[in-house]
């Protein structure tokens, strides 16, 4: 070893960057026959999102042909099926010498042992108000879903993608200017399509109004792949051998638009991405266990189909061109919806429902109330949030099994779920301290998890201490190394002043109940471990999941709070109960149609999907014989970073919803009204 290189135990870590086709058909194959995954410890996918689009059916979406959800590739369930680690996470920079990936925002850059980079391309286009590159292609569909129809649209380019895009626009009903300077033997075959659909031949690029400025001018490598170390070739794509890895650094794989083979330049295409795909995986495979790579040779020319929006299209091949025809667009669309099929997330096949994680394994209320009674000798302690610790600090502990296989938003999705019980209570967070039991593995993959978890954790609050423990079985190689993870949280808070403790209750006749936010991450997460969720679903879930919740304690405490819980692993009836528990003499008009419900979760319950605590904490519905069917099992859900369940005076209750809208809690509601018992 030479002097001063750091010791690297064997391979651990193999870090992919990007969901582009190479890596969606890389999980597909790892999913399909989990024998030919590298040999490493942990598989982890990083992508600014968990899904992407298939390009090949953009034009007809942007037409109007196909709604967007039929071009979307759910990457993030395919790593599910693959037992592959997802982090969602925009990538800013590669430091080669110490083999880390750098993240957006205040995320610890990732460690790898081996890369591979699929990153796809940018397009490079004006920074002005209304102008857009056609990638990333998400923006573009939201801008031109806030159009309305006639608006003048330009397409500013010269080749294919900018005919393809300026047809499909046409035929949606834009008024569309394209722009450029025309190779005169490309445009030639196209011009009368173009006319005939209306489109306005510009190539002196005259700046007539627009509402949109799209731009189609070639694409790129991201641009901090140039100041990483790796070589690139003038458009900045990783320069690679025939067998993929970068000329210049044997840890680094790229492939698609973002790679080209040294010597051997071709225009970016899905198609070679899809080619390199059964290399890329061969070589991956080989490089961690040291065997002889395999080497790709591409076709120097590719395939395209162009399609026009209206039902017809042409076949280019080296130049020469054929069509447009009916035929030719279906045979697009028969390989396009092929290649969707194909890349679809299997069903995970079981006779029996998967253990939940987050809050939902959590112990169910039967054994956690026998157990309390046996311990006060028969008498059941009240049940609140967080403890008194003494000059006006409240306690409490949390945590579960990992709820999601990015250890770093599982952190802060445990932080933000344990300070939840001091925020019920009326106290500021101050800090915590961390349990974390850690998968049998590698020390330098344990300690990056560990990195993660607590960088976390310190994204909602201090740490002031913790301890780490190793789980007893070796690790499971079904599962994400990630998701193997539990955390565990102290976390302590600070009532302001000569303030009193929120508890449960009393509550108070004439006081309403508001709920601060939707409900349903147990069926959604309990979903996405069997493969039934759609991924859309998901990313709204674990945005409403990762807003604190801390700006309510002092907005509450202005309207008049006299009582307070969050709603987690028992459901909001669950702890709606536990309100009426602390309370004598009251009930409540519960308005459960009003209950807000997170994106998915009443159909997945209306299709039998339940979380595996649901059935115990059904005991609750007891107490609320009315309630059935569907809207009865949303209100058992257990949730994972759920709303807060505050009690305020009639009078208040309005000011308050509009301050909690006004504060980002948009969907804050009123669900009750508390009445002297007999009245209801």
């Amino acid at each position: 070893m030479a002097a001063g290189q750091p010791h690297r135990l064997p391979v651990s870590h193999l870090l992919l960057a990007g969901g582009g086709h190479s890596h969606a058909l890389l999980l597909r194959q790892w999913a399909m026959r989990p024998s030919t995954r590298p040999a490493v410890e942990a598989i982890t996918l990083v992508s600014a999102q968990p899904t992407s689009l298939y390009s090949g059916l953009i034009p007809a979406c942007i037409s109007g042909a196909l709604a967007p959800k039929a071009c979307v590739l759910d990457v993030w369930g395919l790593c599910r099926a693959a037992a592959v680690s997802f982090v969602q996470a925009t990538v800013t920079g590669l430091d080669t010498a110490n083999r880390q990936l750098s993240l957006k925002g205040d995320r610890p850059p990732l460690a790898y042992d081996w890369l591979s980079l699929n990153l796809g391309a940018e397009v490079r286009a004006p920074k002005r108000l209304g102008c857009l590159p056609i990638k990333p292609l998400e923006p573009v569909l939201a801008a031109l879903a806030a159009l309305p129809l006639g608006a003048a649209v330009r397409v500013v380019g010269s080749g294919p993608a900018a005919v393809e895009v300026s047809l499909a626009l046409a035929a949606r009903g834009f008024a569309v200017n394209l722009s450029g300077q025309p190779e005169r033997a490309f445009w030639q075959g196209f011009r009368d399509s173009l006319n005939a659909a209306g489109v306005v031949l510009d190539p002196s690029l005259m700046r007539a109004h627009v509402e949109l400025e799209l731009h189609c001018t070639g694409s790129w490598g991201p641009s901090w792949l140039a100041q990483s170390g790796l070589a690139v070739d003038g458009r900045g794509r990783v320069l690679t051998g025939a067998d993929l890895r970068s000329v210049n650094d044997s840890s680094v794989f790229a492939s698609g638009d973002c790679g080209v083979i040294d010597g051997r330049e071709r225009p970016p295409s899905g198609v070679w991405a899809v080619r390199a795909a059964p290399v890329l995986a061969a070589n991956l495979q080989r490089a961690v266990s040291r065997r002889r790579l395999r080497r790709w040779r591409p076709q120097p020319h590719a395939l395209q189909l162009l399609g026009d929006g209206r039902g017809r299209a042409w076949a280019l091949w080296a130049g020469r061109q054929l069509g447009p025809s009916r035929r030719i667009w279906r045979w697009k669309q028969h390989l396009d919806q092929r290649f969707m099929a194909m890349l679809r997330p299997p069903q995970m096949a079981s006779d029996q429902p998967m253990a939940c994680s987050g809050c939902a394994a959590k112990l169910a209320d039967a054994p956690l109330r026998g157990a309390l009674q046996q311990l006060a000798g028969g008498q059941l302690p009240p049940a609140e949030d967080a403890a008194v610790a003494g000059d006006g600090w409240l306690q409490s502990v949390d945590g579960f099994p990992a709820l999601v296989a990015d250890p770093y938003l599982n952190g802060r999705l445990t932080a933000l779920h344990a300070s939840s019980d001091l925020w019920a209570c009326g106290a500021s967070l101050r800090h915590g301290q961390a349990l974390v039991t850690l998968p049998r593995c590698s020390e330098l993959l344990q300690q990056e998890l560990l990195v993660q978890s607590l960088a976390g954790v310190q994204s909602v609050m201090p740490l002031i201490g913790g301890h780490t423990l190793q789980a007893l079985e070796a690790s499971d190689p079904s599962k994400p190394l990630a998701k193997q993870l539990s955390l565990g949280l102290v976390v302590n808070g600070q009532l302001s002043p000569g303030q009193l403790s929120w508890g449960k209750g009393p509550l108070r006749p004439g006081h309403v109940l508001l709920l601060s936010r939707p409900i349903g991450t147990g069926v959604l997460f309990a979903a996405a471990q069997a493969g039934s969720a759609e991924p859309q679903w998901l990313i709204a879930a674990l945005e409403v999941m990762q807003q604190s919740q801390a700006p309510l304690v002092e907005l509450l405490a202005a309207h008049g709070c006299s009582a307070c819980t969050d709603v987690t692993g028992f459901g909001l009836l669950g702890h709606l109960n536990e309100m009426l528990d602390a309370s004598m003499g009251v009930d409540v008009q519960l308005q459960a149609d009003q209950v807000p419900a997170l994106a998915g979760s009443l159909e997945l319950l209306e299709a039998g999907i339940t979380s595996t605590l649901a059935p115990s904490n059904a005991v609750a519905l007891a107490r609320w014989p009315e309630l059935l069917g569907t809207r009865a099992r949303l209100l058992i859900d257990p949730q994972t970073c759920g709303p807060l369940l505050a009690a305020v005076p009639e009078q208040q209750a309005g000011p308050c919803l509009a301050a909690m809208r006004l504060a980002g809690f948009s969907q804050a509601v009123r669900i009750g009204t508390v009445q002297s018992k007999g009245l209801l």
